[in-house]
């Protein structure tokens, strides 16, 4: 392990760096020859000398980055693992469950472009140390708070969304720098691995720290202290890269960061992004909605079948749903994530739109199990958990694919900016609104019903449905996104090689030779 970065604190660490000269083997663009079978792609060689880290170090540092992608979803899920409880502990209803998770989701949303614009500007390494130090503290505190102040819960996770949007945004920036093509799709699966693993993680911890301790508070303090390695971690492990280096030809300019404006006008103009951020906002809905009611739906459901007792006030909510709905969510993710990755890295030989109607294929296909989850759920609880399992499974094969569609329709100086704001867009309209819209929903419903434990059941069962419905609309937008995918991948790749300009909408020209000299012509023209 090294020291701390030469860089200063919260400086731009690759902003000096002209890169290697050209004519070294092994770099993009070089006139050497390249151990690489594509001619634009770096070897391990030529990656270990643009980014000053070596295949062993680079591989440590999407370890460590792994390891805090798992805490951060443990910790957002904790409380789903607990929630019966903290209804009981505050006295709250369903809305005001669902709100816990909204507060969190919309703070997070806020802050998410703040840290995207500093993220493209300065030194990500420290932006993250300081986000996930603050978080920690937070998430602490809240452990502490008297029954009689359930505002003062809502505020502190509210502040916990500084901490993640620090994080989220960054993360995948560093990982992009450090790999390219198929080495970069892999190492985003095992990052994005991280995700349904720390949900379910989240369940169990949750769940079983409360069992063992005989008290809810105590589930929230096991992050806290695992957050403290995780800036260790980060401090002594993660080195900043240059941004872009590792794509760009060898013997053009290094790419400057233009202003935010700049880069939203960009952002705006790129379909695949603004298609891809709308399917995976779809994603966010669904997942945003069963990571909080699930366990809550489940429990209920074993009321009504007479598989356990109800939950009574004063009572502790005795219930083995979310340790298992948390293994479930741990399996899934693990099979959903390698499954997705696999099938759009094989389909992409063939069909070079296939990480978008990879992704369609997914929430198209879990609709119809999700919904089936919830029929059966009066029935037969085994069967729910089967559909669940089928359906979280084809879920979760989004997570690594759209990080990477990501990726490659952006430019490297605007992608911190780009995944701030499709975190934006996918929880503002996603996961920020709908666990307190299903619980709003549901407590509407139960008013209309007299009182009883079928009729708290049938209110979730209605509510949850909704969720089919939104994950067919995701399928459709990532369909739209394969009608642009080529042009927009192929027109981030030209940029970073210095070969296409952008002064306006209307002018996106490529140099190109033509009789004897260069010639700039609509990139357009180059692409058909």
């Amino acid at each position: 392990m090294s020291g701390p970065d030469p860089a200063p604190f919260l400086s731009q660490a690759d902003d000096t760096d002209d890169g290697p000269a050209p004519g070294t083997p092994g770099l993009p663009g070089s006139l050497g020859s390249s151990k690489s079978e594509d001619p634009g792609v770096a070897d391990r060689e030529g990656l270990q000398r643009i980014t000053g880290l070596s295949p062993r170090r680079s591989a440590l540092v999407v370890a460590v980055l792994c390891y805090i992608n798992l805490l951060n979803y443990m910790d957002r899920f904790t409380v789903a693992g607990v929630l019966p409880d903290i209804e009981q502990f505050f006295s709250i209803g369903d809305s005001s469950s669902g709100l816990i998770q909204t507060v969190f989701i919309s703070s997070y949303m806020v802050l998410a472009p703040v840290f995207g614009y500093l993220g493209d500007r300065y030194n990500r390494k420290y932006l993250m140390c300081g986000g996930i130090a603050f978080w920690s503290l937070v998430t602490l505190g809240s452990s502490f708070i008297p029954r009689e102040r359930f505002w003062l819960l809502l505020l502190t996770r509210g502040l916990v969304g500084v901490g993640e949007a620090s994080y989220s945004t960054i993360a995948p920036t560093l990982i992009a720098d450090l790999f390219v093509a198929d080495q970069r799709s892999r190492m985003l699966s095992v990052f994005y691995f991280a995700i349904p693993v720390g949900s379910g993680l989240g369940y169990i911890a949750g769940s079983k720290v409360k069992d063992v301790a005989g008290d809810w508070h105590w589930a929230l303090r096991v992050t806290p202290g695992l957050g403290v390695v995780a800036v260790l971690l980060l401090f002594l492990v993660v080195r900043e890269p240059p941004r872009g280096a590792v794509e760009r030809h060898s013997d053009s300019p290094p790419l400057s960061p233009t202003s935010w404006w700049a880069d939203l006008r960009a952002l705006a103009r790129n379909p695949s992004f603004i298609l891809s951020s709308l399917g995976f906002t779809a994603v966010a809905f669904v997942t945003g909605s069963l990571a909080l009611w699930a366990p809550a739906f489940l429990l209920r459901s074993r009321v009504v079948l007479g598989e356990t007792p109800p939950c009574l006030p004063g009572d502790s909510c005795s219930s083995s749903d979310s340790l298992i709905f948390g293994l479930i969510t741990c399996l899934t993710g693990v099979l959903g994530v390698g499954l997705g990755v696999e099938t759009s890295r094989r389909l992409r030989r063939s069909n070079p739109r296939a990480d978008p109607l990879v992704c369609a294929a997914g929430l198209l296909g879990s609709a119809p199990f999700l919904f089936l989850s919830l029929a059966c759920a009066r029935g037969s609880i085994v069967a729910t958990y089967i559909f669940i399992f089928i359906g979280e499974t084809l879920l979760s094969m989004n997570w690594a694919i759209v990080a990477d569609i990501l990726l490659y329709v952006v430019i490297p100086t605007r992608r911190s900016t780009a995944e701030a704001f499709q975190i934006v867009l996918s929880h503002l309209l996603g996961d920020a609104g709908s666990p307190y819209l299903i619980g709003l929903i549901s407590d509407r419903l139960r008013r209309s019903w007299p009182p009883s434990f079928l009729s708290e059941f049938r209110a979730l069962q209605f509510s949850l449905m909704l969720c089919a419905f939104v994950g067919a609309l995701g399928g459709a937008a990532f369909l739209g996104t394969a009608i642009f995918i080529e042009g927009d991948r192929r027109r981030a790749q030209l940029h970073v090689q210095g070969l296409l300009r952008e002064t306006g909408p209307t002018d996106d020209r490529i140099v190109v030779p033509q009789r004897g000299r260069s010639t700039r012509v609509p990139v357009s023209s180059v692409l058909i």
